[in-house]
């Protein structure tokens, strides 16, 4: 993934190799605690037979499974820079593309799906990656964007939860470039793309003890611990607790929300609802404000 504006590295090589030891395991856990969530809102939007769609850093493959298997799409198209976990899970209709998606035409063709989750926060150039994400979408097709953020202001508890969480985001942000501070921008982004009919929702998880997004965020630290020392806000034995304190029943926290925000091509012909009216803050099928796809 491409260098945020500060950072010397790369997700996936500075920190969350593919290559070690556990870390598919460790993005089931995030998949886990999302997936039925991320599929729900799709499947609201209307993804079915019939609709080709991208999946943009795909990871293991979950939700691209799950849109053949579940959702009964026409096909999907995995891209990730590392396809190892892809390629380990084949299934008729799923195609695997192996790109970097911050080079200009790596992704070829159109989708009536275009799909991303937890990819942006970490790449920089994000609104020149969402324009050239809006661009893949085919007229009438939807642009699905799904980024976390960050709950953990200065007026949460100071539990070793919230200061793990505090020294994972600086640390994150100065060795890969992850930046969540913009997420709460996606409407205004995918609206500026030329997207219509723009909705969003926001999932907030809580953290359970032995639950999979609780062995995921102490996963995440265990391989991210450089990082976060090196921030100064937090030590190995920092570390060392929040880990405890998520397996304990101490543990009273909510995790890192889920923003997920979509915007439509307009069909051929049409030429959508003025600016005013991009944004819908109807009541979805699932969570907070939303849109239905029309008939």
């Amino acid at each position: 993934m491409e260098n945020g504006p500060s950072s010397e590295g790369r997700y996936g090589e500075t920190v969350f190799r593919p290559e070690a030891a556990g870390e598919g395991e460790r993005i089931d856990f995030g998949a886990l605690a999302y997936d039925a969530v991320t599929l729900a809102r799709l499947r609201a939007l209307g993804a079915g037979p019939g609709w080709r769609c991208l999946d943009v850093g795909a990871g293991t493959g979950t939700v691209a499974r799950a849109l053949l298997a579940e959702a009964g799409v026409a096909g999907v198209l995995a891209v990730d820079r590392d396809t190892r976990f892809l390629a380990a899970h084949p299934v008729p209709g799923l195609e695997v593309l192996a790109a970097d998606v911050t080079e200009p035409g790596a992704v070829p063709g159109r989708f009536r799906l275009v799909h991303a989750r937890f990819v942006l926060m970490h790449l920089a150039a994000r609104e020149r990656l969402i324009g050239a994400l809006a661009a893949l979408v085919e007229p009438g097709g939807v642009l699905v964007l799904s980024d976390a953020v960050d709950l953990t202001t200065g007026a949460t508890p100071d539990t070793p939860y919230a200061r793990a969480m505090r020294a994972m985001w600086r640390g994150l942000g100065d060795t890969i470039g992850t930046d969540v501070s913009w997420v709460p921008g996606y409407p205004r982004l995918l609206a500026e793309a030329g997207l219509t009919r723009i909705g969003a929702e926001l999932h907030v998880p809580p953290l359970l003890p032995g639950s999979p997004l609780s062995r995921f965020w102490a996963d995440t630290w265990s391989r991210s611990r450089g990082a976060m020392t090196a921030t100064g806000l937090i030590d190995d034995a920092g570390v060392d607790a929040a880990i405890a304190y998520l397996a304990s029943d101490d543990c009273a926290a909510l995790s890192a929300g889920m923003l997920t925000v979509w915007g439509w091509r307009a069909p051929e012909g049409d030429r959508g609802p003025s600016p005013a009216g991009a944004f819908s803050s109807r009541p979805g099928p699932v969570g907070g404000g939303g849109t239905r796809p029309r008939p």
